[in-house]
């Protein structure tokens, strides 16, 4: 099948891209003591080189104790850190590429450094890093209040150093998923209860402050998911009508963009339709989608923390969906992890070219 129609443009406000292939954010723990090197630097700008239409960075923690639970994933903020990144977007626009960073709070989820320990308490909505695992204490409202503002100070530090839009990581399990899980969030406050829309409180209000940080023309997306890493078979919509009740006043409080990660794009979201989830999404609020999950790979990704590799997989599927609208643009991970050219590869025909994936591409900067 022609692929044409993932190299078409899409426009979302300032924001204008030559096609529709995003680079998904994946965490390196490549940036020692949190700073982003040179490496790091020119690991993005070859895939903008190689015509990725928009990279968003991988995850890079927010000036809060605990937001990261490993020394050495990006930080976004402070001064040499924010230089960094300077250096960063500096190099993708010099390559001809644009870039979001992603903004992360890891809440409640332990890391695997072995003498690694965060400078204060784990936030969380409650003390549980899934249900029925106490993990400290929930946060209080002046620990909500903090964590909003740092979401928000990331936001604008972006636009100030160039970035082209921001992410916000509300997927996997995270802090701002775990105030949507009611698994995790047991509050009787105004950021709790059993409703969705409730629960989504925290993430509107986050939305809220960074639209105030970048204004109102500065493209703003939020990634979400349906399952945790904690528990892959979670469910915060089982309806359309409950995933319209969650997106909708995240969508009001300013995400301009959905970016809606499943383990495979390909499944559905609920009997009775073949859309998955960011054609739902797309469908229940009406503004612009990226899928994400398992593109032009055989296998997952959680198969390859295991180890097992994957081999190059039809985009027949994707594309279908792409030209019936189902989502705007697509975010294709393990592929361009293992690959820079991949994008241009596909662009060209050369599917003969196209690469296996390797566990050792996780652990390197190529």
């Amino acid at each position: 099948m022609p692929v044409d129609v993932l190299f078409q443009a899409f426009a979302l406000k300032t924001l204008t891209l030559p096609n529709r292939v995003v680079m998904a954010p994946m965490t390196r723990s490549l940036s020692p003591r949190g700073v982003a090197t040179e490496d790091v630097a020119a690991y993005y700008a070859r895939r903008a080189a190689a015509e990725v239409g928009l990279i968003i960075s991988e995850g890079t923690g927010v000036a809060r104790p605990a937001a990261l639970n490993d020394p050495d994933i990006p930080r976004f903020h402070g001064e040499a850190e924010l230089a960094a990144w300077r250096r960063v977007i500096d190099s993708v626009h010099a390559a001809g590429g644009l870039m979001a960073p992603q903004l992360w709070h890891v809440g409640a989820v332990r890391g695997r450094h072995p003498t690694w320990a965060p400078d204060g308490p784990y936030d969380s909505p409650s003390g549980l890093s899934r249900p029925g695992h106490k993990f400290g204490e929930g946060m209080t409202d002046e620990a909500v209040a903090d964590a909003i503002d740092a979401f928000a100070a990331g936001a604008g530090a972006a636009r100030r150093l160039g970035f082209d839009a921001v992410e916000l990581h509300g997927a996997h399990g995270y802090l701002i998923d775990q105030f949507f899980w009611e698994g995790t969030n047991a509050r009787d406050d105004i950021f709790g209860g059993r409703d969705i829309a409730g629960r989504a409180r925290f993430a509107a209000e986050i939305l809220k402050a960074v639209r105030r940080a970048v204004g109102p023309a500065f493209p703003v997306i939020i990634r979400l998911s349906q399952w945790k890493q904690q528990d892959f078979a979670a469910r915060l919509a089982h309806t359309p009508a409950e995933m319209e009740a969650w997106l909708r006043p995240l969508v009001e409080a300013g995400a301009d963009m959905l970016h809606c990660s499943q383990r495979r794009f390909w499944e559905p979201e609920f009997e009775g339709s073949d859309l998955n989830f960011a054609g739902w999404a797309k469908k229940v609020t009406g503004v612009p989608t990226i899928t994400v999950g398992s593109v032009g790979l055989t296998g997952d990704f959680i198969a390859a923390y295991g180890g097992e590799a994957s081999r190059p997989a039809s985009l027949d599927e994707l594309v279908r969906r792409l030209e019936r609208g189902d989502f705007d643009l697509v975010a294709v991970g393990r592929a361009l992890l293992q690959d820079p050219l991949w994008a241009r590869k596909v662009r060209q025909g050369r599917t003969e070219e196209l690469m296996d994936f390797e566990r050792s591409a996780m652990v390197t900067l190529s």
